[in-house]
Formats: C-alpha cells, structure tokens, sequence
C-alpha cells in the first residue's frame, strides 16, 4: 500500500499529493486531481486548510526518508492543469493513449478550440469556491422523477413553441408579444422546485434543427436554478429566468444563411452575428418590456470577466451580476449541443474545459454553477470502481462526487446487465466514480432512454 494519510503540518516539498480531505470543494487546490508538492506556497495553503492529506509516497516522498519505489512509478502521471474541473482524487488522470483512444470530446485536458459560429473564443478564469453550498433535498424515487420529466416534456415543448413564435413575429418585423415569457418561467421554475434533475436532463435533447429556440429554455432553466445556487429571491430568480428565455433573441434577425451555416464564418459574417447583443436589446424595447435584467443579460451575455468581450468590453464587477450568470449558462449549454457544425461536448468534459480557460468568466458564478450541474451531470457516462458503467441520474446528498447513477453495463463481460439504481451518497454504497466515459468510445447511441 504506497497512499498514507497525514496531517497537513507534516506536508513537504517533493510529497505526491493524492487527495486533501475528503471533498474537493474544501480546499484551494480543487483543481487538480493530484499534484506534487513544489513550493512554499502550496506548503502555506495546504496548512491553511486543516485537512488531513493522503500522500502516494511511491511517486513522491514520504513524511521521512527517501522516495519509496512502487509498482507504477516507472511514468508518473501529469497532475490536471490549473483551472480544470477535476475528476475525483482517486480517478485516474488522462494518458496520451487514453485520449488517443477515447473522443476529443471526453479526453481533452487542453482547452477546446473555438466552434465556428461562437462570437467569442471561449476563455475562461479558473473557478474557486462560490456561495452557497449542495442543494439538499431527499432523493426522489424513480416513478417521482419519471412523472415530472413527463410534465416537464409538456413544458419545453410549450416553451419552445413560445420562443419559436417571438423569432417569428421578429423576423417579419412585429412586435414581440413577451407578456407569457413571466408565465412559462413561474412554470419552469415550479418544475426545478419539484425536481430539478427531471427539466435539466430533458434540456440537453436539442436537434440541430431546433437549437435556437431550445437554448433559449435551456439558459432559462439554468439561470433559474443557477440564482437559486446563490441564495437570490424568488423575485431575482423569476428576473433571471426571463434574462435568460430573452437572451438570444438578437439572432431573430441574423440571417438563416449566417446562424446556420456550416462552415467558418467570413469576417463580415462573424460581425453580423456579433451585432445580435444589440440587436436583442432592441427587440425587447420594442416590445415594452422594462425589464432591466432581460436588457441587460440580452446586450451583455457576451462580456468578458477580463475585458475583452463585446459589445462593450466591460470587466468584472463592471458586468452586473445577471450578465454574469448569462454567460456562464449560455456557453455551456452551447458547448453541450449539438449544432449542424459540431458536436455536443459530453457534460463533465464541458466542465472540465470550461474550468481551464482564462479570463472569461466570474469564478465565484461559475463555482456556483458547477453546484448546479453537479461535476458528474444529469447524463453523464460514468465508470464506477466495480468496472460497471452507469448513467448519472440526479445529483446526490451533500457530495458532488456521489450523484444517484443507474448501472446497466458490465465492461468485465463486455455485455448489457439489470438496470440497477445506486445512491453513491448512501453510506451503504461501497462503489464510487472513478472516471468518466465517452459513449461514443462504447458505442452507445441511446443513452438518455436510462434516464425514464
């Protein structure tokens, strides 16, 4: 057994930290998965945590005397660069094989090139812990959450209609008509208070074709749950919730030509499609809708933490609170659809990549963002540590690392096995995460029917 437990004020330089305490959220290092310990720095900040610390002293020293060899020492594994999402502490880190065998979208540890129609390269400042802690609630049971995800179907297909609609009366220069926006988001919101896994599961499902109006629920709902995350009231998240149905409605008048083209944009293109901001906050004036969070999400979602955004390059606490949160949402669910030129990234891979940009986004916002999702969302393809693979259902208890999975594969025997539900936040559960998979690496093509 090389991995022993310390008390931090025995840590030194040239130790392999394996893991600090027992959650990832504790501590200033929840970026990395494990790292070595090479400065009086990380010395000072690990002291600071009072945790205790599980060193691997066969990749690094022990608490006295030299490096002790171990079996897998022969090529030590690179730590998570700063900024990364991490995988638990006891997952492994990724290989130059594992990504060569796996799908960029799952294996990337670097950050991800800019997709052909994104207005801006996404750029993104390390998060570090924000406000507010896990959403506790008690775990719902299967038929619970079937039946919401049943009413919440009713209500994106309601929503998306409605949206559909606004882009229509746009395009033929109309008025908007937004007096039901405040009626589908007191509905929206109602079904994340009921179950929020259910709406957040069914908000991934986007055809190419139905993309534009989709995301515009999809950043509602996020929004929605997003300023619960930050302890908003019930007004604030209903504002947000509007800001973010709203928020893209600039491209109502980007020519379809442009909004869906497949291939990279021209420069004149790109500047047609960076003139949506605008373009947006004009309809909803038009539309008699004061609504200064709907204004303001709609003409600055697009602003950059470090200044470097647009329309108006404002930076930090320059950008309102509501922009803020827009622009968290917005790209990610961007980054996790599918597009006529791209495909989705996995939800855990999203994180990840998104964590290791510089200089887009509020960290304290996108920390509290990842308490929403979960570092394992709704729909993420999961290993567990008993070679089973499982599809993550709903967050769990109290611990981002043990969401509620449904197992329904063997990969010892290659083969599908009995669905099974497992409650990794359950003391009585012995198994644990340790990576995530790609399905297409499986060659799954279904996996969101697990979710019912």
């Amino acid at each position: 057994m090389t991995d022993k437990v310390i008390a931090p004020e025995q840590a030194r330089l040239g130790m392999h930290v394996k893991r600090i305490g027992s959650s990832w959220i504790d501590h200033p290092f929840w970026f990395k998965t494990s790292f070595e310990i090479r400065s009086d720095e990380q010395l000072r900040k690990i002291a600071s945590c009072g945790l205790p610390i599980t060193i691997d002293v066969s990749k690094g020293c022990d608490v006295a005397g030299p490096r002790q060899a171990g079996p897998h020492q022969a090529k030590p594994q690179p730590a998570f660069a700063a900024g990364q999402v991490p995988l638990p502490a006891h997952a492994a880190p990724v290989t130059e094989e594992a990504a060569a065998a796996a799908t960029p979208i799952a294996a990337a540890p670097t950050p991800a090139p800019e997709p052909p129609h994104s207005e801006t390269a996404p750029d993104v400042r390390r998060a570090v812990r924000g406000p507010g802690q896990p959403q506790q609630r008690e775990p719902s049971s299967r038929s619970e959450l079937g039946e919401e995800r049943n009413r919440a179907r009713a209500l994106v297909k309601q929503s998306m209609q409605y949206v559909r609609s606004l882009h229509d009366e746009a395009r033929l220069g109309n008025v908007m008509q937004v007096v039901q926006a405040s009626e589908l988001v007191e509905d929206i919101s109602s079904s994340l208070q009921r179950h929020p896994s259910a709406l957040l599961s069914l908000i991934r499902l986007k055809s190419a074709d139905d993309y534009t109006y989709l995301h515009s629920v999809s950043v509602c709902a996020l929004m929605v749950a997003l300023g619960r995350e930050l302890k908003m009231d019930p007004d604030q998240c209903r504002q947000a919730g509007i800001a973010g149905l709203l928020h893209d409605m600039g491209k109502a008048r980007v020519p379809l030509e442009v909004l869906n083209k497949e291939g990279k944009l021209t420069d004149a293109e790109f500047d047609v499609m960076r003139s949506h901001p605008q373009w947006g906050y004009d309809l909803i004036k038009q539309a008699g809708l004061e609504h200064e969070a709907a204004l303001d999400v709609a003409l600055h979602h697009h602003e950059r933490f470090d200044g470097t955004g647009y329309p108006h390059r404002l930076a930090g606490e320059q950008i309102s609170i509501m922009a803020r949160m827009g622009a968290v949402c917005d790209v990610y669910d961007a980054v996790t659809s599918e597009r006529c030129y791209k495909m989705a990234w996995q939800p855990a891979a999203a994180l990840r990549r998104m964590a290791s940009w510089q200089g887009h986004f509020d960290k304290s916002v996108f920390q509290a963002f990842v308490k929403v999702v979960g570092i394992y969302p709704v729909g993420s393809l999961v290993r567990l540590r008993s070679n089973r693979l499982a599809v993550v259902l709903e967050q769990g208890e109290g611990s981002l690392l043990k969401p509620v999975v449904r197992v329904f594969y063997s990969i010892n025997d290659n083969m599908p096995i009995p669905e099974q539900t497992l409650r990794l936040d359950r003391v009585q559960s012995r198994d644990e995460i340790v990576g995530v998979e790609a399905p297409e690496t499986w060659g799954f093509s279904d996996l969101d029917r697990l979710l019912d």
